[in-house]
């Protein structure tokens, strides 16, 4: 009987009893909402630890946003602004007006006789839709005639981004807040210019 007895001892050690088995499934019950509560807790508060919007991705992190620069303006309300083209360099001064563009003291119509030198003007003007809504004062020199062009109208399309920042984007997708590189190639030696080589004579 005593054998039987160390039997049974061994069985009940290596077989637990259904009781302790049952037990542990309820401890894993009761403990998962122990987790689960402090959520539901904050939702019935209103509050919510992370923002999600309507795809369930988060929001929650550094967000990239279109910075609009501001407005430039001198102490008489103009915005001022410097253009170049080829050997070219013009002063520029804008502000709200009638559309008058005075090139160094001189109406436009004196001082760019040529039609296509005006055109190049007011192509920042047209490209915008504010023909004349604004006074231009410029001062220029050096170069040509259609280097000072250029210049100024390099100049207008910069001072009218610092009077209106919202009109960068377009002002800047047709070219005209990029200085031209171009300019005239040196002159070399043994050559009659850049690449002009002297008359050739045989004798």
């Amino acid at each position: 009987m005593a054998d039987k007895k160390s039997l049974s001892d061994l069985g009940e050690l290596t077989n637990p009893k259904p009781e302790a088995v049952e037990a542990a499934p309820e401890a894993a019950t009761a403990e998962a909402p122990v987790v689960e509560a402090p959520a539901e807790s904050r939702r019935a508060r209103g509050d919510r630890a992370e923002p999600v919007d309507d795809h369930g991705a988060s929001t929650q992190g550094p967000q990239i946003e279109a910075v609009l620069r501001e407005q430039q303006l001198d102490k008489h309300g103009r915005a001022y602004a410097t253009g170049r083209r080829k050997d070219a360099v013009a002063r520029v001064w804008l502000k709200p007006g009638s559309g008058k563009i005075i090139v160094n003291g001189r109406e436009q119509e004196v001082y760019f006789a040529r039609p296509t030198l005006r055109l190049i003007i007011n192509q920042v003007f047209d490209v915008t839709d504010r023909k004349g809504q604004y006074d231009v004062e410029a001062t220029v020199k050096g170069g040509g005639l259609s280097g000072q062009a250029g210049a100024v109208r390099h100049g207008i399309s910069t001072a009218l981004t610092r009077y209106e920042p919202s009109l960068r984007t377009t002002v800047k997708r047709e070219g005209f807040l990029t200085r031209d590189p171009r300019v005239v190639e040196r002159k070399k030696y043994g050559r009659a210019k850049a690449r002009r080589s002297f008359q050739f004579s045989k004798r």
